[in-house]
């Protein structure tokens, strides 16, 4: 299984990946739900009351509202109203009594207001849940990548100790009919025996290791919701180096061509910010004083707009204001400082994530030149096991010599591996710190 089809299947079908995109519909949801403050409204008040034989009064009011993005508001409505004891204020033309008119804020409410401020609060959040998803999607991918270089560095050790046990064997063969034939002691086959169950151990202890590493990649597979086990027969990618680097999408990273001011982390903070900063503007605004004129035009006929003037209106003034307004000053200090606090936290970021990417790329570098170095130590463990073999055939070495030849190539392999399993590591980090989400998976 290669490393992009494994990436794929764990970006399609893991379930933290697709809980990550109920952040875009909840943010959605929100931004509808916010939308539904400027729905126009229609009200209807009905009112009767009859005792004993006699209506005392039977009132409608009717009333269609039409908000708008700042603090107007139209409306439409009708009264009808009859009764004995019916207040003289709401007598009405038999037919009813027609009204259009608008209400405005002109105080608290005209510029910003909590219907304003709840919408635009919620296009943020529709953008920053975009952001945070992505954030997520990119840790789970990064942690299925761990478990998958320690699943490839735990096959390759098990091939490494399965081929030296298979040279073990064949040399403990070797050496057992030499000395059948009387050209070797019997403390030759000894030496080669032990060498053959040493070997024979180090793959039985790694097999059971790849068995719980196969186990614990498998948390990472899911098709259609459902667990998927990896099977014994299927097997890591073997070149994994410049696959990596393509899967996650890494390829040509330049540190000098790095924006942080992009980075989905720093862009999520900032949209938490803005936010705030609409909460600021809403609190200040809370300390101007309520100052609402309502204005409407009368008239008994609906359907005659000519009928609608203004000598027939009705109107008032509403006016409110705290005399101290400590709650108002004091919200919007608590907001204030939520935004110094959210301020901070992003320059902090800012740096450790710029640090973090600096580090790691220096980091890269070493790694590429270690490996470089270890496959150099492996070479030439290799021609020496090779050259004391040839030695020992020509009868002027020992099982002791190759079986110390053997255990330096063994560590200088397993070296290799564990060299190769910190740079894919590090590429791994450099995706987390540059929180990228994969778009060709």
């Amino acid at each position: 299984m290669s490393f992009r089809e494994y990436m794929g299947f764990v970006k399609a079908h893991h379930p933290i990946a697709k809980q990550a995109q109920l952040l875009i519909d909840g943010g959605q949801a929100n931004l509808l739900r916010s939308r539904g403050g400027f729905d126009p409204k229609i009200e209807v008040d009905y009112d009767r009351k009859e005792f004993k034989g006699t209506e005392y009064y039977d009132q409608l009011n009717a009333m269609f509202k039409i908000p708008t993005w700042y603090g107007v508001e139209f409306k439409a409505g009708v009264e009808r109203n009859e009764g004995t004891f019916l207040d003289p204020s709401n007598t009405v033309p038999e037919n009813g009594l027609y009204n259009a008119g608008v209400s405005v804020n002109l105080g608290q409410g005209f510029l910003i207001n909590d219907r304003m401020a709840t919408l635009r609060k919620a296009k943020i959040y529709n953008e920053q849940s975009i952001v945070d998803r992505d954030l997520l999607v990119n840790a789970v991918l990064y942690e299925a990548a761990l478990a998958y270089f320690k699943w490839w560095q735990i096959h390759e050790e098990y091939k490494v100790y399965d081929q030296f046990y298979e040279n073990a064997q064949i040399r403990f063969q070797a050496v057992k009919s030499s000395f059948q034939a009387g050209d070797k002691a019997a403390i030759d086959t000894v030496e080669a025996g032990i060498a053959a169950q040493n070997r024979a151990l180090n793959r039985e202890q790694a097999r059971i290791q790849l068995v719980k590493q196969r186990l614990e990649l498998s948390n990472f597979l899911w098709l259609n919701e459902v667990p998927v086990e990896l099977q014994p027969n299927i097997v890591p990618q073997e070149d994994l180096n410049n696959e990596i680097d393509t899967t996650l999408e890494i390829y040509g990273f330049n540190l000098n061509e790095f924006t942080i001011e992009n980075h989905p982390k720093l862009r999520s903070m900032n949209f938490k910010i803005d936010q705030l900063d609409i909460d600021r503007r809403l609190k200040a605004n809370k300390l101007l004083p309520k100052l609402t004129l309502d204005y409407n035009f009368l008239s008994p006929e609906w359907n005659e707009l000519n009928s609608f003037q203004t000598a027939n209106y009705k109107g008032g003034v509403t006016f409110s204001m705290p005399l101290f307004l400590r709650k108002e000053r004091g919200d919007l200090r608590l907001v204030k400082i939520k935004i110094a606090d959210a301020q901070y936290d992003l320059a902090s970021s800012q740096l450790e994530i710029k640090n973090k990417v600096t580090s790691i790329f220096n980091e890269l570098d070493s790694y590429n030149i270690q490996v470089n170095m270890i496959t150099g130590i492996v070479e030439s463990s290799q021609i020496m096991l090779t050259g004391e073999e040839r030695k020992f055939e020509l009868g002027d070495s020992s099982l002791f010599l190759i079986n110390s030849r053997e255990v330096k190539l063994i560590d200088s392999k397993l070296k290799e591996i564990n060299t190769y399993k910190k740079l894919f590591i590090s590429k791994a980090n450099l995706f987390k710190s540059l929180a990228v989400m994969p778009e060709n998976l």
